[in-house]
């Protein structure tokens, strides 16, 4: 996992006609990359990310001056568990991927510039780099280890180009052993809540044993509508999806509302990916029992899904999901998405 020879080798196809000097400041087309001694920056029109050494990933993601995290992205492994979950005792077989979502340390970070690796620029090897370092592309991989018997690895490289776009691509290490993934993807955690979200998929609530139903088009949904069961558990699934696009128009908490709109758009790379968008975390929602003891919502919490395990109901709730709609974690993982900045930016709330 991480930087493989062959994408070293397409980026460096790629810059080989001219290899401008990094050194020479910012020019056409380049980002500005910026060493510091625990992360690293880069900063384009329109754009400034830093990605930190400490937290393991990318810690900010500023797009026209709006922050759209609250906290550095991770792979997530657990969702809430459903009626169905409960009924045929899945949280006993795998709930060891509860602590794995939530506590998962990083052990590796690798970093390309123009396709060529290079050691990683913290503290003091950054002191090499002056104040002038561009890119035409700049990857950044991340391994972190999950805390399961027994341990396995995921991968999780961001590619950025000049444009601003980020190329995710997460790949988890199968392991023998293992049980069965709730989930695999990526969670991504926003300092407010969103005034809701545009996507093209299915129609409605779907999962991969309960879409048979849904028609593909372009959706628009209000807010973040939890799905009230008496019982919170994982809801607001969307299968299939080819594009979403997010919108806030709070900046820094949930007080501060103005009339600006603007959106973050995440994009299917090959295939197309499964995502939530809810106010609540898959542990919030878990710690409560009743709708009323949910927290009050103040985040977006976007998990981009490559794998989602079925919600059953084959005799109302006990029997377990049938075998194609299960998540064998004895076998690799890998799919990629993009985010850049909405069409909706700078429009009227």
């Amino acid at each position: 996992m991480g930087f493989t020879d062959k994408k070293a080798g397409r980026a460096q196809a790629a810059n080989a006609p001219a290899k401008p000097d990094r050194r020479g400041g910012e020019s056409a087309g380049r980002m500005q990359l910026v060493y510091g001694d625990v992360s690293l920056g880069v900063k384009g029109e329109g754009f400034h990310y830093i990605f930190s050494y400490q937290t393991g990933g990318l810690e900010s993601l500023s797009i026209h001056g709006k922050e759209w995290l609250y906290r550095t992205p991770k792979p997530t492994f657990w969702r809430a568990l459903t009626d169905n979950d409960r009924g045929c005792g899945f949280q006993f077989k795998s709930g060891m991927w509860l602590a794995a979502d939530m506590y998962l340390a990083c052990t590796g970070i690798e970093v390309a510039v123009d396709g060529q690796a290079i050691p990683l620029p913290k503290a003091p090897e950054n002191n090499r780099f002056c104040a002038g370092e561009t890119a035409g592309e700049l990857t950044l991989a991340f391994r972190y280890e999950a805390i399961t018997v027994p341990k396995t690895e995921v991968a999780v490289t961001y590619q950025v180009i000049p444009s601003g776009r980020i190329e995710v691509t997460a790949e988890y290490k199968g392991q023998e052993g293992l049980p069965e993934l709730p989930v695999f993807g990526m969670r991504f955690v926003m300092p407010t809540k969103a005034i809701g979200y545009t996507y093209e998929g299915l129609s409605g609530e779907t999962y991969p044993d309960r879409k048979a139903g849904a028609e593909a088009g372009i959706y628009q949904v209000e807010g973040l509508p939890v799905t009230p069961y008496l019982c919170p558990q994982d809801c607001g699934v969307h299968m299939d999806t080819k594009w979403l696009e997010i919108y806030r128009d709070t900046v820094l908490d949930n007080t501060s509302a103005g009339k600006e709109r603007f959106s973050l758009r995440i994009a299917s790379v090959g295939k197309g990916f499964a995502f939530s968008c809810l106010p609540y975390t898959a542990e919030e929602l878990e710690n409560a029992a009743h709708q009323e003891e949910l927290p009050p919502a103040r985040r977006t919490v976007l998990c981009v899904l490559g794998a989602v395990r079925g919600v059953g109901g084959i005799d109302s709730w006990g029997t377990d999901i049938e075998e194609p709609y299960r998540i064998d974690a004895q076998k690799d993982i890998c799919f990629s998405f993009s985010i850049c900045g909405g069409e909706g930016a700078g429009k009227e709330a």
